[in-house]
């Protein structure tokens, strides 16, 4: 059994075999999540993200679907990069914030990852509601069959912890 945990903090700061990185299609680095990662992470994720993008993300990395790379210098073996849906562009928008999270575990199973560190994904300039994208994370992985052990979800400020806890709680 998945255990899901929350904290409260910056998720390049997590130890954990894998941490999730709310990315862009590019994988090429970007703003929030994705820019704090390949910032603190170093040049080998990006080299790793620009090798993928040269061979089978050509046109980039789909929304919903999701790739690993290594950690480079984060407290982590690997970087999980998933896309996720902005937020009304399309009526599968939730369909596919939902497929961020089963491809992370899919992949991290693949891995053979025991703890994994989830951002809030799709709720920055993707404008993803806070309470329904922690719904949405919380049943998505809940109903994920997975190897992994603990799922931890690293929430930036206390709105967003508050809205992942009060999914945890009910």
């Amino acid at each position: 059994m998945t255990r899901l945990t929350l904290v409260r903090g910056d998720l390049t700061r997590q130890r954990a075999d894998a941490l999730v990185n709310a990315a862009n299609s590019s994988l090429l680095g970007g703003g929030g999540v994705d820019g704090a990662v390949h910032r603190r992470g170093g040049p080998a994720i990006l080299a790793e993200c620009r090798a993928l993008r040269a061979s089978r993300y050509g046109r980039g990395l789909p929304t919903g679907r999701a790739v690993a790379t290594t950690a480079g210098e984060l407290d982590a073996r690997w970087v999980i990069h998933t896309v996720g849906p902005v937020y009304g562009a399309s009526d599968d928008g939730p369909a596919l914030l939902a497929s961020c999270y089963r491809e992370s575990l899919r992949v991290a199973d693949e891995l053979g990852a025991r703890t994994v560190a989830f951002p809030a994904i799709s709720t920055g300039v993707y404008g993803w509601p806070m309470d329904d994208a922690a719904r949405i994370a919380t049943e998505t992985v809940r109903n994920t069959p997975t190897g992994v052990e603990e799922v931890r979800f690293v929430l930036f400020d206390e709105r967003a912890y508050e809205a992942f806890a009060r999914q945890l709680a009910g």
